[in-house]
């Protein structure tokens, strides 16, 4: 196995302005480089790793001197010929040439450049632009075919002793490999690239992890007398639970849970049970309050897991019909929403039949 991985992680990130070097920001947990050097040494494809970089310090231990560090150069070009030659050093056959800015190719796609690469001298991922494109030239502004159009990725495969002829020799400024093989009409396998391989060029290319979670929780005293609703659902019950609006320990939670995971107070301070306006009202409306109130503040609910605690009635029995319901109200398809039924195994008030509870763990998105 003589295939070498070069990754370039040299660049000064001049477009993406942000705090450091795009290629050494934490993404997903991990530094931006680092997503690269773990598929390319779990594909076991490779016998060297190169990391081509500027940076004096970078901490490679945990990779257990699987990896070749070497300083890069002023530009892109520089450090893929500084990689190439290093790789020429440790007698590499093949090189796959990759951009620490694209994170999210597949060991699949390493796989298939390396197997169309023992027949082709140069092996690049493409994909079709989804956009109308014009070229301008000269004064002038043509429309291009958009399905002729091929956007070139990384990866990029090719037998080594080529790339570095090609490389030695080159005197400009290439924003990739494949660039000097087409300029001097060289034969270039063109493959399928992935759409999710995108590259990070800006800031604004990084996904935020704005998902909050909120936790709501509510209980319920049973009384005879008193109409039982849960979930939204009218229950025929020889008790109901007791509260100053209908008593729904679901809807409650729910509601509560949602207002925490968005930062905006709890159920009592936005219905409070001092007022006379609240006297009985459905749960429902209250929610319906909250679900707009969110929305408009940009929130997007992604799930909800709710908890009933009740030795009576069974949940199972109703469950369907309670999601139908809070779909409905939360405008969340049924898939999103979760529904256990809990018994206190006949211990405390619960057990005993005197009261019902309900907790909710809710998941949202913060949207800009």
């Amino acid at each position: 196995m003589d295939n070498c991985f070069i990754l370039l992680a040299a660049g000064q990130s001049k477009r993406f302005k942000g705090p450091k070097h795009k290629q050494y920001i934490s993404y997903k947990n991990k530094p931006l480089y680092e997503h690269s050097i773990i598929k390319a040494i779990e594909s076991k494809l490779f016998s060297k790793i190169i990391l081509v970089s500027n940076k004096k310090s970078i901490n490679l231990k945990r990779f257990k001197n699987k990896i070749k560090l070497i300083r890069g150069g002023k530009e892109r070009s520089d450090s893929s010929l500084l990689g190439i030659k290093f790789a020429k050093k440790l007698n590499a056959r093949n090189v796959l040439i990759h951009d620490a800015a694209r994170p999210n190719f597949s060991i699949n796609l390493l796989k298939n450049l390396v197997k169309n690469l023992k027949k082709n001298k140069a092996v690049i991922p493409y994909i079709n632009t989804p956009d109308s494109v014009k070229y301008k030239l000269r004064g002038n502004v043509y429309n291009l075919i958009r399905e002729k159009v091929l956007n070139t990725q990384t990866p990029q495969a090719f037998r080594l002793r080529d790339i570095y002829e090609l490389s030695k020799s080159n005197k400009k400024k290439v924003s990739d490999e494949a660039t000097m093989f087409v300029e001097r009409n060289l034969k270039v396998k063109f493959v399928k690239g992935e759409n999710s391989n995108n590259k990070i060029t800006y800031n604004s290319d990084i996904e935020k992890n704005n998902v909050k979670f909120g936790i709501g929780f509510d209980v319920h005293r049973l009384v005879p007398n008193k109409k039982l609703y849960l979930g939204g659902l009218k229950i025929k019950s020889k008790l109901g639970t007791l509260g100053h609006s209908d008593g729904d320990p679901v809807l409650h939670a729910i509601t509560d849970a949602i207002l925490g995971a968005c930062g905006k107070g709890d159920i009592g301070q936005k219905f409070s049970d001092k007022s006379k306006k609240f006297k009985n009202i459905r749960s429902t409306i209250l929610l319906k309050k909250v679900i707009n109130e969110v929305n408009n503040a940009n929130y997007s609910i992604n799930n909800l897991d709710i908890n009933i605690i009740t030795q009576a009635p069974k949940i199972s029995k109703y469950k369907n019909k309670m999601i139908n319901i809070i779909s409905q109200l939360c405008n969340l398809s049924k898939d999103q929403i979760n529904i256990k039924g809990k018994t206190a195994e006949k211990l405390g008030v619960i057990g005993k039949e005197k009261a019902i509870a309900c907790e909710v763990i809710a998941s949202v998105n913060k949207y800009d």
